[in-house]
């Protein structure tokens, strides 16, 4: 009798556990998480195309980039990552340099002799994966990215306009 009333709190104490509501917020960062201002999600495909070309944000706010890579061709042959340019610098600048200046597929296509052109960058992403990057926009202007990825970025380019 004993071990069954034992048994019967323990199994509704467990009981209780298991189905808790959780009261933590997911509206507050979590530890290690920067609160951003502004989110923006972008995809890349097998065609070699980003799902958007432009975008918007303001001088000083804190900006979340989100690179999904939706295609389905192996990241040896067909990865995508999202490189956001200093002012000044263009796409048809900044690609095909990459490889020569040491771009290859152990950095991500991302040359560190080039990293003083560039605000910010994800990781190359193969099918299904994304990555997220998190700057605070610079000045107002124009900015350009690209896929670093060769030959990508005469396809995959666009801008953002800090207000």
């Amino acid at each position: 009798m004993k071990r069954t009333l034992v048994g019967t709190f323990a199994l509704a104490a467990l009981t209780s556990f298991a189905f808790a509501k959780d009261n933590s917020s997911s509206d507050k960062p979590k530890s290690g998480e920067e609160k951003v201002d502004q989110t923006i999600v972008i995809t890349g495909d097998d065609k070699m195309m980003y799902g958007t070309t432009a975008f918007e944000v303001k001088a000083g706010t804190k900006v979340k980039v989100t690179l999904k890579n939706v295609g389905m061709i192996p990241k040896i042959a067909m990865g995508h990552n999202f490189v956001l340019l200093k002012k000044g610098q263009t796409a048809f600048g900044f690609g095909p340099q990459v490889v020569a200046n040491g771009g290859s597929h152990a950095n991500d296509f991302i040359p560190a002799k080039d990293k003083e052109k560039i605000l910010a960058y994800t990781k190359m992403l193969g099918p299904g994966e994304e990555d997220s990057v998190t700057f605070t926009a610079p000045e107002p202007g124009e900015y350009e990215y690209l896929c670093t990825f060769p030959g990508h970025f005469a396809l995959m380019r666009g801008k953002m306009t800090v207000k």
